[in-house]
C-alpha cells in the first residue's frame, strides 16, 4: 500500500514535526521508495545464510591484559570518613 501524501502529512502531525504541503508530496514519493526497497530485499531467499554481527569482517586489536596504573588505593581512601580492610564504610540508612 503506497503512503499518499495526506497519510505523510498524518504522520508528520502525529510525529510534531511541521512539514508544508507541497512538500508532503515530495516526502511521500521518497518514503515510498525506500518501502520498495525494503520489499524487494524482503524478497531475497536468505536460507543458509548464517547472520552477520557487523556488516564488514573487522576484527578488534586485542593487546594484553596487563597492568598499566599503579594501585592508589590508600591515596583514594585518605580522603574518606570511614574505611576498614580497604573498604568504604557508610553509615546505615534502612533499619
Amino acid at each position: 500500500m503506497p503512503l499518499t501524501p495526506k497519510t505523510v502529512g498524518h504522520i508528520a502531525r502525529l510525529s510534531r514535526l511541521e512539514i508544508d504541503a507541497q512538500k508532503t508530496v515530495f516526502h511521500a514519493a521518497q518514503l515510498n521508495h525506500i518501502m520498495q526497497l525494503v520489499d524487494q530485499m524482503n524478497r531475497i531467499d536468505t536460507t543458509g545464510i548464517e547472520p552477520m554481527s557487523h556488516p564488514q569482517e573487522a576484527a578488534l586489536r586485542m593487546r594484553d591484559d596487563e597492568v598499566c596504573a599503579e594501585n592508589c588505593r590508600q591515596q583514594y581512601q585518605s580522603v574518606a570518613p570511614a574505611t576498614q580492610d580497604g573498604l568504604y564504610l557508610v553509615p546505615k540508612v534502612i533499619e
